[in-house]
């Protein structure tokens, strides 16, 4: 059997490099499970938060560590375009980058430029699924039901002082309090905030606009919080369902990310009609935005009228062996190891 070498493609220029390391030392485990060593060698390949990437000694001890490495001191932007010799034995790229520069089509237009193989969805569906905006449109565009939202741009909030009040007005008459205000393009829960006045709302638009250009604002609703994982390419398959509960104001990234904040109930106990159409919309999603390899799909389940709302897909979701994702498919039967090798021969699959 001819052994492939596997470029782990982590860290990072986004908020996220932490968990991103996390997720790549998860992976790296997996793949030192038999019989993943017998058809994979692993090249770990790091991206400092400076932008500069790293494999050798330093990726090692990163992963080993868990500890990011210090940006250089003599940094200068040429740097960035000298990557390391050795990433040329590299069969299939694993990136697991999660947020900005990594899970929204940046990286993926690189690797795809490499003419190598990489897990997880192309260029398309990783800058749709990144973009809270043009993911809504398209999840409108195939009819899946959503909480009622209002976009909102950078210039609109520092505008003069006209211009922001009438936008405020119209989102207290459109949505009403509460209502959550978002960057369109960051990830775990980064720059969200959830308003109940007309100050809060001012102050939570301002916040969003330094983070992003785009903004969308979304309707409160009452509901739990429900997760489904998809596995796959042309015939995507959709796991058991997770639910998410937590005693925050909201699922923000600190409840995301601290242990001991959030608690995960797999399965979600859900009337068995209600769980087969979340799978079957979580499935349509995927393939709304052509998504490849692995996705989560996230949603609101109205308890009181049965209603089910799309939230958002993420593309690159965290990795780790306590993550959702790879929780929910070793509940629906494969295990960590087993999902690392299935990810990794779906990469092949789809450039063959």
């Amino acid at each position: 059997m001819t052994t492939l070498t596997v470029g782990l493609l982590f860290g990072g220029r986004s908020g996220e490099h932490e968990v991103s390391i996390r997720s790549a030392q998860s992976i790296a485990r997996a793949l030192a499970v038999p019989p993943n060593p017998e058809k994979y060698q692993l090249l770990p390949v790091y991206i400092r938060k400076d932008g500069c990437w790293q494999s050798g000694e330093v990726a090692q001890q990163v992963l080993g560590s868990g500890v990011p490495a210090a940006d250089d001191e003599n940094f200068d932007r040429a740097k960035l375009w000298n990557l390391p010799t050795d990433v040329a034995a590299i069969d299939v790229w694993f990136p697991i980058l999660h947020g900005p520069n990594g899970e929204d089509g940046t990286i993926q237009g690189l690797l795809k430029l490499m003419q190598v193989p990489f897990v997880g969805s192309g260029v398309l569906a990783s800058s749709v699924g990144m973009d809270k905006i043009a993911m809504k449109s398209v999840f409108a565009q195939v009819g899946l039901p959503q909480v009622k939202y209002e976009t909102v741009t950078r210039a609109e909030v520092w505008s003069n002082p006209c211009v922001f009040p009438k936008l405020c007005d119209r989102l207290e008459a459109n949505l009403d309090y509460p209502c959550f205000v978002k960057p369109a393009n960051l990830g775990s829960s980064v720059g969200i905030a959830k308003v109940r006045t007309r100050s809060e709302l001012e102050a939570a638009l301002d916040s969003a606009a330094s983070y992003d250009r785009r903004i969308i604002v979304e309707a409160g609703v009452t509901a739990r919080e429900i997760e489904c994982a998809v596995l796959g390419n042309d015939q995507p398959k959709a796991s058991v369902l997770g639910e998410i509960t937590y005693s925050s104001d909201f699922y923000d990234y600190e409840t995301k990310y601290t242990a001991g904040l959030s608690n995960h109930t797999i399965p979600a106990k859900l009337p068995s009609q209600v769980t087969t159409q979340i799978q079957e919309m979580a499935i349509q999603a995927f393939q709304a935005i052509d998504g490849a390899g692995i996705a989560r799909v996230d949603f609101f389940y109205v308890e009181q009228t049965g209603e089910i709302l799309i939230n958002e897909i993420n593309t690159l979701p965290g990795f780790t062996a306590t993550s959702m994702y790879p929780m929910m498919w070793q509940a629906s039967g494969i295990p960590y190891p087993q999902l690392v090798d299935r990810l990794i021969q779906l990469a092949l699959e789809r450039e063959s």
